[in-house]
Protein backbone atom coordinates (compact mmCIF):
# COMPACT_ATOMS: atom_id res chain seq x y z
CA UNK A 1 0.00 0.00 0.00
CA UNK A 2 3.02 1.99 0.88
CA UNK A 3 4.46 1.46 -2.30
CA UNK A 4 1.27 2.00 -4.33
CA UNK A 5 0.63 5.57 -2.46
CA UNK A 6 4.07 6.75 -3.26
CA UNK A 7 3.91 5.98 -7.20
CA UNK A 8 0.70 8.16 -7.19
CA UNK A 9 2.48 10.66 -5.92
CA UNK A 10 5.20 10.93 -7.80
CA UNK A 11 2.78 10.00 -10.63
CA UNK A 12 1.45 14.13 -9.40
CA UNK A 13 4.44 15.55 -9.19
CA UNK A 14 5.16 14.81 -12.92
CA UNK A 15 2.66 16.33 -14.28
CA UNK A 16 2.81 19.31 -11.97
CA UNK A 17 6.24 19.55 -13.53
CA UNK A 18 4.94 19.16 -16.93
CA UNK A 19 2.41 21.37 -16.65
CA UNK A 20 -0.63 19.74 -18.08
CA UNK A 21 -4.34 20.22 -16.17
CA UNK A 22 -5.21 16.47 -16.81
CA UNK A 23 -7.84 15.00 -19.31
CA UNK A 24 -10.76 17.46 -19.71
CA UNK A 25 -13.82 15.70 -20.71
CA UNK A 26 -15.15 16.32 -24.20
CA UNK A 27 -18.09 18.26 -22.48
CA UNK A 28 -15.98 20.58 -20.92
CA UNK A 29 -13.90 21.22 -24.21
CA UNK A 30 -16.72 22.44 -25.78
CA UNK A 31 -18.37 23.92 -23.02
CA UNK A 32 -14.93 26.14 -22.61
CA UNK A 33 -14.75 26.51 -26.53
CA UNK A 34 -18.56 28.22 -26.17
CA UNK A 35 -17.04 30.45 -23.74
CA UNK A 36 -14.55 31.54 -25.83
CA UNK A 37 -16.18 31.96 -28.89
CA UNK A 38 -18.37 34.24 -26.78
CA UNK A 39 -15.78 36.30 -25.41
CA UNK A 40 -14.10 37.14 -29.30
CA UNK A 41 -17.59 38.13 -30.47
CA UNK A 42 -18.08 40.20 -27.70
CA UNK A 43 -14.60 41.67 -28.50
CA UNK A 44 -15.17 42.00 -32.22
CA UNK A 45 -18.69 43.62 -31.09
CA UNK A 46 -16.88 46.81 -29.34
CA UNK A 47 -14.04 46.67 -31.80
CA UNK A 48 -16.44 47.35 -34.49
CA UNK A 49 -17.84 50.08 -31.83
CA UNK A 50 -15.01 51.97 -31.80
CA UNK A 51 -14.85 51.48 -35.32
CA UNK A 52 -18.15 53.44 -35.64
CA UNK A 53 -17.17 56.36 -34.35
CA UNK A 54 -14.09 56.34 -36.41
CA UNK A 55 -16.26 55.08 -39.56
CA UNK A 56 -15.91 58.21 -41.67
CA UNK A 57 -11.80 58.68 -41.57
CA UNK A 58 -11.22 54.30 -42.13
CA UNK A 59 -13.65 54.66 -45.16
CA UNK A 60 -11.88 57.75 -46.72
CA UNK A 61 -9.06 55.33 -45.97
CA UNK A 62 -9.84 52.48 -47.46
CA UNK A 63 -11.25 54.04 -50.61
CA UNK A 64 -8.02 56.29 -51.35
CA UNK A 65 -7.04 53.88 -54.25
CA UNK A 66 -10.40 53.88 -55.85
CA UNK A 67 -10.98 57.36 -56.16
CA UNK A 68 -15.04 57.95 -56.23
CA UNK A 69 -17.22 55.34 -55.79
CA UNK A 70 -21.14 54.93 -56.83
CA UNK A 71 -23.66 53.03 -55.07
CA UNK A 72 -26.64 51.61 -57.06
CA UNK A 73 -29.44 50.43 -54.71
CA UNK A 74 -30.69 51.92 -52.05
CA UNK A 75 -29.37 50.05 -48.93
CA UNK A 76 -25.63 49.19 -50.88
CA UNK A 77 -24.58 52.24 -48.66
CA UNK A 78 -25.51 51.27 -45.38
CA UNK A 79 -24.58 47.43 -45.65
CA UNK A 80 -21.69 48.37 -46.89
CA UNK A 81 -20.64 50.71 -43.71
CA UNK A 82 -21.82 47.96 -41.68
CA UNK A 83 -19.31 45.68 -43.22
CA UNK A 84 -16.55 47.98 -43.07
CA UNK A 85 -16.81 48.97 -39.45
CA UNK A 86 -17.35 44.53 -38.62
CA UNK A 87 -14.09 44.15 -40.75
CA UNK A 88 -12.28 46.97 -38.76
CA UNK A 89 -13.78 46.29 -34.90
CA UNK A 90 -12.20 42.46 -36.12
CA UNK A 91 -8.68 43.90 -36.60
CA UNK A 92 -9.09 46.29 -33.00
CA UNK A 93 -10.27 42.99 -31.23
CA UNK A 94 -7.19 40.99 -32.95
CA UNK A 95 -5.11 40.58 -29.33
CA UNK A 96 -8.25 39.80 -27.71
CA UNK A 97 -9.19 37.06 -30.43
CA UNK A 98 -5.47 35.73 -31.33
CA UNK A 99 -5.16 35.79 -27.14
CA UNK A 100 -8.73 33.12 -26.82
CA UNK A 101 -7.59 31.29 -29.73
CA UNK A 102 -4.29 30.41 -28.68
CA UNK A 103 -5.88 29.98 -24.81
CA UNK A 104 -8.02 27.03 -25.81
CA UNK A 105 -4.98 25.18 -26.61
CA UNK A 106 -3.49 25.96 -22.70
CA UNK A 107 -4.45 23.29 -21.17
CA UNK A 108 -2.86 20.79 -23.39
CA UNK A 109 0.69 22.46 -23.25
CA UNK A 110 3.34 22.24 -20.41
CA UNK A 111 4.20 25.09 -18.56
CA UNK A 112 7.38 25.98 -20.65
CA UNK A 113 5.14 26.39 -23.68
CA UNK A 114 2.55 28.41 -21.85
CA UNK A 115 5.10 30.74 -21.69
CA UNK A 116 5.80 30.59 -24.97
CA UNK A 117 2.06 31.35 -25.66
CA UNK A 118 2.91 34.26 -24.23
CA UNK A 119 5.24 35.39 -26.23
CA UNK A 120 3.31 34.31 -29.73
CA UNK A 121 0.24 35.80 -29.19
CA UNK A 122 1.60 39.86 -30.02
CA UNK A 123 3.40 38.35 -32.37
CA UNK A 124 0.43 36.46 -34.38
CA UNK A 125 -1.07 39.98 -33.95
CA UNK A 126 1.43 41.93 -35.28
CA UNK A 127 1.85 39.24 -38.22
CA UNK A 128 -1.45 39.38 -39.44
CA UNK A 129 -1.61 43.29 -39.28
CA UNK A 130 1.73 43.27 -40.72
CA UNK A 131 0.04 41.13 -44.08
CA UNK A 132 -2.88 43.41 -44.30
CA UNK A 133 -0.82 46.46 -44.34
CA UNK A 134 0.85 44.83 -46.92
CA UNK A 135 -1.72 43.95 -48.98
CA UNK A 136 -3.74 47.51 -49.03
CA UNK A 137 -0.10 49.47 -49.31
CA UNK A 138 1.18 47.55 -51.92
CA UNK A 139 -1.16 45.03 -53.80
CA UNK A 140 -4.35 46.45 -53.27
CA UNK A 141 -2.97 49.70 -55.40
CA UNK A 142 -1.02 47.60 -58.25
CA UNK A 143 -4.16 45.49 -58.66
CA UNK A 144 -6.40 48.58 -59.05
CA UNK A 145 -3.67 50.43 -61.81
CA UNK A 146 -3.77 46.74 -63.07
CA UNK A 147 -7.53 46.21 -63.28
CA UNK A 148 -8.50 49.88 -63.85
CA UNK A 149 -5.81 49.76 -67.23
CA UNK A 150 -8.48 47.64 -68.47
CA UNK A 151 -10.61 51.06 -69.50
CA UNK A 152 -10.15 52.82 -72.85
CA UNK A 153 -11.66 56.44 -74.25
CA UNK A 154 -14.95 54.68 -75.01
CA UNK A 155 -14.74 52.23 -72.14
CA UNK A 156 -14.91 53.93 -68.38
CA UNK A 157 -15.06 52.13 -64.93
CA UNK A 158 -17.92 53.06 -62.19
CA UNK A 159 -17.30 50.98 -59.41
CA UNK A 160 -19.80 50.07 -57.07
CA UNK A 161 -19.28 50.83 -53.53
CA UNK A 162 -20.20 47.70 -52.09
CA UNK A 163 -18.50 45.47 -55.10
CA UNK A 164 -14.46 48.12 -54.62
CA UNK A 165 -15.30 46.82 -50.58
CA UNK A 166 -15.63 42.90 -51.15
CA UNK A 167 -12.52 42.47 -53.61
CA UNK A 168 -10.54 44.47 -50.62
CA UNK A 169 -11.71 42.52 -48.23
CA UNK A 170 -11.22 39.51 -50.50
CA UNK A 171 -7.52 40.79 -51.34
CA UNK A 172 -6.48 42.39 -48.43
CA UNK A 173 -7.54 39.64 -45.49
CA UNK A 174 -5.80 36.48 -46.97
CA UNK A 175 -2.55 38.00 -46.70
CA UNK A 176 -2.87 38.52 -42.57
CA UNK A 177 -3.46 34.64 -42.58
CA UNK A 178 -0.59 33.78 -45.39
CA UNK A 179 1.63 36.26 -42.64
CA UNK A 180 0.95 33.79 -40.13
CA UNK A 181 2.85 30.62 -41.99
CA UNK A 182 6.00 31.70 -40.39
CA UNK A 183 5.23 31.64 -36.89
CA UNK A 184 3.21 28.22 -37.61
CA UNK A 185 6.48 26.53 -39.48
CA UNK A 186 8.86 27.62 -36.37
CA UNK A 187 6.02 25.99 -34.10
CA UNK A 188 5.75 22.71 -35.69
CA UNK A 189 9.51 22.87 -35.56
CA UNK A 190 9.98 23.67 -32.13
CA UNK A 191 7.48 20.76 -31.71
CA UNK A 192 9.79 18.42 -33.58
CA UNK A 193 6.98 17.52 -36.12
CA UNK A 194 9.32 19.09 -39.42
CA UNK A 195 13.06 20.08 -39.64
CA UNK A 196 14.41 21.99 -42.14
CA UNK A 197 15.57 18.67 -44.16
CA UNK A 198 11.40 18.80 -44.81
CA UNK A 199 10.69 21.86 -45.34
CA UNK A 200 13.09 22.18 -48.23
CA UNK A 201 12.07 18.81 -50.08
CA UNK A 202 8.81 19.97 -50.13
CA UNK A 203 9.85 22.98 -51.44
CA UNK A 204 7.77 22.55 -54.88
CA UNK A 205 4.69 21.64 -53.73
CA UNK A 206 4.55 24.75 -51.82
CA UNK A 207 5.22 26.36 -54.75
CA UNK A 208 2.00 24.24 -56.00
CA UNK A 209 -0.19 24.78 -53.21
CA UNK A 210 0.59 28.57 -53.01
CA UNK A 211 -0.87 29.28 -56.46
CA UNK A 212 -4.30 26.91 -55.70
CA UNK A 213 -4.37 28.67 -51.81
CA UNK A 214 -4.13 32.10 -54.24
CA UNK A 215 -7.14 30.99 -56.80
CA UNK A 216 -9.07 29.78 -53.80
CA UNK A 217 -9.04 33.23 -51.35
CA UNK A 218 -8.52 35.50 -53.98
CA UNK A 219 -11.13 36.88 -56.55
CA UNK A 220 -10.87 34.87 -59.67
CA UNK A 221 -8.21 36.37 -61.33
CA UNK A 222 -4.54 35.42 -62.47
CA UNK A 223 -3.04 38.83 -61.23
CA UNK A 224 -4.94 38.25 -57.39
CA UNK A 225 -3.73 34.90 -57.45
CA UNK A 226 -0.03 35.02 -58.52
CA UNK A 227 0.42 37.87 -55.86
CA UNK A 228 -0.37 35.84 -52.72
CA UNK A 229 1.42 32.73 -54.22
CA UNK A 230 4.27 35.05 -54.34
CA UNK A 231 4.09 35.99 -50.35
CA UNK A 232 3.39 32.05 -49.45
CA UNK A 233 6.66 31.05 -51.00
CA UNK A 234 8.93 34.04 -49.71
CA UNK A 235 7.47 33.48 -46.33
CA UNK A 236 8.15 30.17 -46.40
CA UNK A 237 11.85 29.98 -47.66
CA UNK A 238 12.47 32.82 -44.88
CA UNK A 239 10.79 29.94 -42.42
CA UNK A 240 13.37 27.45 -43.88
CA UNK A 241 15.90 30.03 -43.08
CA UNK A 242 15.07 30.89 -39.60
CA UNK A 243 14.38 27.00 -38.65
CA UNK A 244 17.27 25.66 -40.17
CA UNK A 245 20.07 28.21 -39.23
CA UNK A 246 18.17 30.47 -35.44
CA UNK A 247 16.40 26.88 -34.32
CA UNK A 248 19.08 24.78 -35.40
CA UNK A 249 16.38 21.88 -36.49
Amino acid sequence: MAAENEEKQDMLEEAADTGHDGDMPLMAHLEELRHRIIICLVAVAAGSGIAYYFLDTIMAYLIAPAGKLYFMQPAEAFFTYMKVTVFAGFIISLPVVFWEIWGFFLPALTRKERLLVGILVPFSVVLFVGGVLFSFTLVLPLGMTFFMGMGTENLQAMISMEKYIDFLLTLVLPFGFVFELPLAMIILAQLGLVTSAMMQKQFRLVIFIAFIVGAILTPPDVFSQVMIALPVIALYGFSIFVVKYVLRK
